[in-house]
């Protein structure tokens, strides 16, 4: 494996992707609803409307079976302590993994099929690589910046959270030990999910926006798990974050294979 050419390969496909302004500025503005309006949003609520929120969220979770890692946490919160901690640093979580999923899907998608829009996919198809270098260096391509982006995300939403919430809380509270998983184990998981799916789906599609519409359905397995917390079927604990990892390491894993098997530059060439 030629890592010099897959790094050439995947440097190339950012500095390409960057001109497509119109995909990558939403997939760069859209994460700043989740790591500044949300937290400020729930942190300023209950100080607004104290008697408003407090109530409701503490009935709530008195009807609810809490898991003891819960439990413990909020022992000794006032309503408006509970309500921030609940939401801020519990109930928004899973929204993050949507930041890698979207800014993957954006570059993956226009891995191949842009190659093919600007009319330079025949000549990168024809250098001397194998098809798995070729492949591979697409996926790299993605799944670097996407990281990036979540991990400078979270740095911002740390600051915002903290500081905003300082008043209610009186301390530097988050993130909270669910966090450290989600993001060093979690997120490089479904970057690494979106990128392969949607490399091999560019490969097989003849427009930008046909790649990136199709891996969006992807967004339901992140909206599954926001709605699975918020019912309290499921709650990120992180013994779950790792299981959550775990699981989806092992579906990357297969799906790397299979997908590099079926890979084949001599598709691509007879479609030019």
């Amino acid at each position: 494996m030629n890592w010099q050419i897959l790094y050439t390969i995947a440097l190339k496909d950012l500095k390409e992707a960057k001109q497509n302004r119109a995909a990558w500025m939403p997939a760069v503005f859209v994460p700043l609803i989740f790591t500044v309006l949300l937290p400020l949003a729930v942190v300023l609520l209950p100080a607004l409307f104290p008697s408003a929120s407090s109530p409701p969220l503490d009935v709530l979770l008195s009807k609810r079976g809490l898991p003891p890692f819960m439990a413990e946490k909020f022992a000794g919160l006032n309503g408006q302590q509970l309500w921030v901690v609940l939401i801020t640093g519990f109930f928004l979580a899973p929204l993050f993994l949507i930041i890698p999923l979207m800014f993957a899907s954006m570059v993956g998608a226009d891995s191949f099929v842009g190659e093919r829009e600007r009319q330079t996919l025949e000549a990168l198809l024809y250098t001397p690589l194998s098809d798995g270098e070729l492949f591979l260096g697409k996926v790299l391509a993605s799944i670097a910046p996407a990281l990036a982006l979540t991990w400078l995300n979270f740095l911002i939403y740390t600051v915002v959270v903290n500081a905003a919430s300082w008043q209610v809380m009186g301390r530097i509270w988050f993130p909270t030990a669910p966090w450290w998983p989600l993001m060093f184990w979690v997120t490089p998981a479904v970057a690494t999910l979106g990128t392969v799916v949607t490399v091999l789906i560019s490969s097989r599609v003849r427009t930008f926006m046909e790649a990136y519409q199709l891996t969006g359905s992807l967004v339901i397995l992140i909206l599954a798990l926001v709605a699975s917390q918020v019912t309290g079927v499921l709650y990120l604990s992180t013994g779950v974050a790792l299981l959550i990892g775990l699981g989806l390491w092992v579906v990357d894993g297969v799906l790397m294979i299979l997908a590099v098997r079926t890979f084949s530059r001599n598709h691509l060439i007879s479609r030019i």
